[in-house]
């Protein structure tokens, strides 16, 4: 029997930020060994039993506590549906209390690019990097994003990319369909202000979510859809993830006929 090499700490370092493993508990390490040496503590005589008395509930810290899901539901709804401007639709977001992630995250992430772009490109939700810049697409995944869009003639100034979850989930877990359902009419919001003449979802949960489809992304990729803002229906397309690209690099041969498509769309509109 071979035994394989112990991982180095820089492999162990690695394997923990891929696992979503990216902060630490304390300020300072703790010696598990050391405490097995400490004598355990002299039992100590029962208490006295006592009336009991009535519990008092525990208290909950300004802005950590969230609606039902039908309530945060219907409030970002009202609140999506007021903002008159994009920067208008960023305050009320901010300052939006009806969903969990917005307490786990480091910030919001937005937007990013040019809002008076003819294209934006929608994501699922922000990672690590994305947290830490309060930009979408900035990390591994952003730098392909731009590298494809670059591949088409467009890049940050000549396009506009955003996510249907402007929250990261905590250790980049995938979202629950209620958080989704609660975010959605953000991004909604956030497609008819913006006006685009194309709209790519990237992957297969913004795939789904806003253009309301049960079928997989290899099933929708590279079909025109409409997507319906109730004011004017613009063509959207769906194509990879770009982080689905980077674990599957075979499928870039699929994405680049997405991305002439997309190129072909802009030219005749």
């Amino acid at each position: 029997m071979i035994l394989e090499p112990a991982p180095t700490v820089r492999e162990l370092l690695a394997f923990y930020l891929e696992a979503g493993v990216d902060c630490a508990l304390a300020e300072e390490p703790v010696d598990r060994l050391a405490e097995l040496d400490v004598p355990p503590p002299a039992p100590r005589a029962a208490p006295p039993v006592e009336a009991p008395r009535p519990v008092a509930a525990p208290a909950v810290m300004r802005g950590e506590a969230t609606p039902a899901p039908e309530i945060a539901i219907a409030s970002a709804r009202e609140a999506a549906r007021t903002a008159p401007t994009l920067e208008a639709l960023r305050e009320l977001m901010q300052s939006f209390e009806g969903c969990a992630l917005k307490h786990t995250a480091t910030r919001l992430v937005f937007a990013d690019g040019n809002p008076q772009a003819r294209i934006m490109f929608v994501g699922e939700a922000p990672g690590r990097d994305e947290d830490i810049e309060g930009l979408p697409f900035v990390g591994r995944s952003g730098k392909l994003l731009d590298l494809m869009i670059g591949a088409i003639g467009l890049n940050r100034s000549t396009a506009y990319i955003a996510n249907v979850i402007p929250w990261r989930p905590p250790g980049n877990r995938t979202p629950t369909p209620q958080e989704t359902q609660i975010c959605l009419p953000f991004i909604q919001r956030h497609i008819e202000l913006v006006n685009p003449d194309v709209l790519v979802t990237l992957g297969n949960p913004s795939t789904q979510t806003l253009l309301s489809t049960r079928e997989g992304i290899m099933r929708t990729r590279g079909r025109w859809f409409d997507y319906d803002t109730g004011q004017r229906k613009i063509r959207a397309l769906p194509t990879f993830h770009p982080a689905y690209l980077l674990r599957s690099p075979s499928y870039k041969r699929l994405a680049w006929q997405d991305l002439r498509a997309i190129a072909k769309a802009l030219a005749g509109s």
